[in-house]
């Protein structure tokens, strides 16, 4: 099962991909996650030693600039990429971690070359036939525009119940269409009662494939940098109601 996980910046794509990887261990899966924000927190949410300390891929210059092997205005289109993952994976217990970020072109000019080495690498790490992956994706709508995960089984849309968070979740459904991803599912985050889930599901037409309520539990764990996934049971809940949904598209 390859899961992407998308919305607008701050709904809790990271906090939902992070409930959904250690439920995915917990049942005995080999779990490949991948953080491809250009902030990315992953590791620390997950709880991996010297989280703060792992260096993502986008920010290694040189390394991308070699592996891209410009030529002038030239670059390769198919660098070799082969090797990274082994490099620099990280592995805790059955989930393996790889920090990819995102390029910020930032006054930089045109960052082309180096998205092209991301994007191979990505592509790469999606052929793993054995394992479950969840991608942990940059904000908004810009990477589906590049047609990155074309290869996934099934799309999240993280949201949360005010407009801005909506209106981005249905440009990024309107692409993922385009695009003919085969499962495109809208999960709710941060939910206080059932007149905000009335409000999501108005506003998109969808109902929410799982829905993550509002936790004091989950805020205080964050706030004290300890790993999330034990501190509220009911997400947990939610996360397995998720994949039983996923799971089902699966078999038919």
């Amino acid at each position: 099962m390859k899961i992407a996980v998308s919305g607008k910046g701050g709904v809790g794509k990271t906090t939902v991909s992070a409930f959904l990887i250690k439920t995915l261990a917990e049942r005995g899966k080999q779990v490949l996650a991948i953080d491809a924000d250009p902030s990315p927190h992953l590791a620390r949410v997950l709880g991996f030693p010297g989280a703060d300390r792992i260096r993502p891929i986008a920010d290694m210059r040189e390394l991308l600039q070699e592996r891209s092997e410009r030529d002038g205005p030239f670059y390769r289109l198919n660098p070799k990429v082969s090797d990274l993952p082994e490099r620099f994976m990280l592995k805790e217990g059955n989930i393996k971690l790889m920090v990819l970020g995102a390029i910020r072109e930032g006054g930089a000019g045109c960052a082309c070359s180096d998205n092209v080495v991301l994007k191979a690498l990505l592509n790469t790490l999606f052929l793993g036939p054995d394992e479950d992956i969840v991608l942990d994706m940059e904000a908004g709508v810009e990477h589906l525009g590049r047609g990155t995960i074309k290869s996934v089984d099934h799309l999240l849309i993280v949201v949360q119940p005010y407009l801005g968070s909506l209106e981005t979740a249905m440009k990024i459904k309107t692409l993922a269409a385009d695009l003919k991803l085969a499962d495109i599912v809208v999960v709710a985050n941060n939910v206080k009662d059932q007149e905000d889930i009335t409000y999501i599901e108005a506003h998109l037409g969808m109902v929410p494939a799982g829905v993550f309520y509002a936790s004091n539990r989950v805020r205080a764990a964050e706030r004290s940098s300890q790993p999330i996934f034990e501190s509220d049971p009911g997400l947990r809940d939610s996360a397995s109601q998720i994949l039983e949904r996923l799971s089902g598209v699966a078999k038919q």
